[in-house]
């Protein structure tokens, strides 16, 4: 996945069939952000596509421009607030809400910088073998201290949840982005994606027991 148009095509639609199974297993409105996540690797994927066909093309050039942008929005932007506000709004007890409120706090704080980040330094992404390299004119700084407020935010945020084996997402997240930055290091946006469709799928179970035990207390 996510290493040709083809492959990124078939991840969005794949991942957008598993985000709406998802979102229909809800039965409580604090469930929908959490559940809407398998629904938003979905789209991100599918600008992904675009960026396959559009980046050999110089014609294509705004296209190309707004598919780039959708794709980093939803990376930086959208998951370092969407991960851990949905974990919060499915915690249920109260001494694990001050925590997750913080750390939904840093997501909001991390989504921010990074959206003005995207907006006052250059972005461009091309094709490089057989993945799509993001290039962004980032400070170091922000690299360095983003990504460590950024696994706070995203991973941090599964392993103190009380929702039964969250912490094994937050496990399997952490050990599948650590395998993409060892073997693909100049294209971590791009390939961590293959991952997605598996998380996804964890997600809709969480859901799915969730929903079955509000429905039986």
């Amino acid at each position: 996945m996510c290493f040709s148009a083809e492959a990124s095509f078939i991840a969005g639609a794949v991942l957008t069939v598993i985000g709406v199974a998802t979102i229909k297993k809800t039965n409580h409105k604090s469930q929908l952000w959490f559940a809407s996540i398998p629904l938003v690797f979905g789209i991100q994927q599918l600008a992904e596509g675009v960026l396959w066909l559009t980046l050999p093309d110089p014609d294509q050039i705004v296209l190309q421009r707004v598919a780039t942008y959708i794709f980093i929005f939803f990376a930086q932007v959208i998951w370092p607030f969407i991960v851990p506000f949905g974990v919060l709004m499915l915690d249920h007890k109260r001494e694990r809400k001050l925590i997750q409120k913080i750390l939904a706090g840093v997501g909001i704080f991390v989504s921010g910088s990074l959206a003005y980040f995207l907006i006052a330094y250059n972005m461009e992404a091309s094709i490089l073998g057989h993945h799509i390299a993001y290039k962004q004119d980032y400070p170091e700084t922000i690299y360095k201290y983003g990504a460590i407020l950024y696994a706070a935010a995203t991973i941090l945020s599964l392993f103190l949840s009380n929702v039964k084996r969250m912490w094994l997402l937050g496990v399997f997240i952490a050990t599948s982005y650590a395998i993409t930055l060892y073997f693909y290091e100049n294209h971590v946006l791009s390939v961590w994606c293959f991952f997605s469709s598996l998380i996804s799928i964890y997600i809709y179970l969480i859901i799915r027991r969730e929903s079955k035990k509000l429905e039986k207390a």
